[in-house]
């Protein structure tokens, strides 16, 4: 069972989808992930492209990110994000999308996030899609953290260019699970 591990909405415990289409992040993986950004979540602007349950918007709005959005593309998870953002109380600093990934990406270029979640399924090679479409739709700010959870240790499928343009803040692993936490490298273009 699921649960908000602390804040404003600490110990409710959140729905999930039923079935393997999914994969929660784990208690461990994500108490882990929020003590590694704990002192990033005040007042920040929260993306979370592959949101299945919510769980990672709603943990970071209950520890005082100022608004989340969570987008999914299939409706089962988009009506448990919808409960558990009800359920806790936190709705109202959601913005809840239907959507495929990159078709959010695109809508919303040049719109800023903060704090962006990167949880696609493990074997889906999104990682390095996505990481490019943040890129080149203007999503990132220079001080942007992009938290990726995967089942590899890489994330660049090999792409040495696209490696080149993020810093990897920090990498740990947890049983099957590799944390990778990212902030765009200084680049002299200003795209």
């Amino acid at each position: 069972m699921m649960r908000i591990i602390t804040g404003k909405a600490k110990g409710i415990r959140l729905k999930t989808l039923e079935g393997d289409a999914t994969r929660p992040t784990s208690e461990r993986v994500k108490e882990a992930v929020f003590s590694m950004i704990q002192n990033d979540i005040e007042g920040r602007e929260v993306l979370d492209l592959f949101s299945g349950s919510g769980q990672l918007a709603l943990e970071a709005l209950s520890r005082g990110a100022s608004h989340a959005v969570a987008i999914d593309k299939a409706l089962p998870a988009i009506k448990i994000i919808t409960e558990n953002a009800e359920k806790t109380k936190l709705i109202s600093q959601c913005t809840i999308v239907r959507d495929e990934y990159m078709g959010y990406i695109r809508r919303n270029k040049g719109r800023k996030f903060d704090i962006i979640f990167l949880d696609p399924p493990y074997a889906s090679g999104f990682y390095s899609i996505a990481l490019k479409a943040l890129l080149e739709n203007d999503i990132l700010k220079p001080s942007t953290i992009i938290i990726c959870e995967s089942g590899e240790d890489t994330i660049f499928a090999g792409d040495k260019t696209l490696e080149s343009r993020f810093l990897i803040v920090k990498q740990s692993r947890y049983s099957k699970t590799f944390i990778t936490i990212l902030s765009p490298a200084e680049s002299e273009e200003n795209e």
